[in-house]
């Protein structure tokens, strides 16, 4: 591999990395809901951390908005909006269908989706070529290693059913559980279709004299601004529903803090998998999905099992977990060889 391939490697792995570790802060919260924490990652990874790094980065403030084409922007926008709606219905979906049924679905969804919508729309004779093969057959084998993750984590579930989101729902719901999974399968993959159609985007800032490297940071501030929509609003209709205003006073600094970590991981993740997809030539952003996504489960699932979220759990599970993350180092590789494509 030559040095800039493994920069975008690196990159597309680091930004896993975070993405897999991004929601254990919320472990840390005391007093709070849900929603009180979900809020302050959606204010601070999702619009103020983004435009502060666009403004810091990105040269000619301005310019490169003004260079960029009407189309480019409303997909990224539309794009960051469906990621939100997609962001929200993932934690529903869960919450309908058990962690391990829910997750496993909806990742075994994002993960092609999000990389074979734009290959086939954009650059449809790649599809057979080496690298586009490498990516057939490296996410077919994410496939299964998300499919292993998801039996592993069923188990764990009927055996540690206190450690599940919560145990899935009677018969009558099934249908409308599977619905939201199968919804939020399709939603999520838009962050990428917003990295990947808001290309036009990223060259202008190219051209007004932004680095490889940070090239997207103005891209990424509109989706995750458009995506902060719907994550915040859902946040504030749980905090009217509930009544739980009033507990925003409980260990504010601490929980702040924690809170605002989970949004500072969330959009250096982004960040991170933006910067070393950009390394990888013409492809980056599609290529680099199924790596980004493999970490990130790697990563989640190494936490859960560091953090004593599997103890108790089967042998049969834990093998299964260890079998399921060996199988997504497998397709790392996979698709790592593939080489670059410019």
């Amino acid at each position: 591999m030559d040095q800039t391939l493994l920069l975008g490697m690196a990159g597309v792995l680091a930004g896993g990395v975070l993405n897999g570790s991004f929601v254990a802060p919320i472990k840390k919260l005391r007093g709070w809901r849900w929603e009180h924490g979900w809020l302050v990652y959606s204010v601070t990874g999702l619009l103020a951390i983004p435009w502060l790094m666009a403004a810091a980065t990105m040269p000619a403030a301005g310019q490169w908005l003004s260079e960029s084409t009407s189309g480019a922007l409303a997909r990224v926008l539309l794009f960051g909006f469906g990621w939100g709606i997609g962001s929200v219905l993932f934690g529903l979906g869960v919450d309908r269908m058990g962690l391990a049924v829910g997750y496993g679905l909806i990742l075994g969804l994002i993960a092609p989706i999000g990389t074979f919508l734009p290959l086939v729309v954009l650059y449809p004779e790649r599809l057979f070529a080496r690298q586009g093969i490498h990516l057939l057959v490296g996410v077919g084998v994410v496939l299964v290693g998300i499919v292993l993750l998801a039996v592993a984590g069923r188990l764990r579930e009927r055996a540690c059913p206190q450690l599940a989101a919560r145990v899935a729902l009677p018969q009558k719901s099934f249908l409308a559980g599977l619905l939201v999974c199968v919804l939020s399968g399709i939603f999520s993959p838009m962050l990428n279709f917003a990295f990947v159609f808001g290309e036009p985007l990223r060259e202008a800032a190219l051209r007004a004299g932004a680095s490889v490297g940070r090239a997207a940071d103005g891209l990424w501030a509109l989706t995750l601004a458009a995506g902060f929509v719907p994550n915040a609003g859902y946040a504030l209709y749980l905090m009217w529903r509930n009544r739980s205003g009033r507990l925003w006073p409980e260990h504010l600094l601490s929980n702040l803090l924690w809170a605002g970590l989970m949004g500072l991981l969330c959009y250096g993740s982004f960040l991170t998998y933006g910067s070393g997809a950009s390394y990888l030539g013409r492809l980056g952003g599609i290529v680099g999905w199924p790596l980004f996504m493999s970490m990130s489960l790697i990563t989640s699932n190494s936490l859960g099992a560091l953090t004593g979220e599997w103890r108790g759990a089967p042998a049969k599970a834990l093998r299964l977990s260890v079998a399921g993350i060996a199988v997504l180092i497998v397709a790392i590789v996979i698709i790592a060889s593939g080489g670059q494509t410019q």
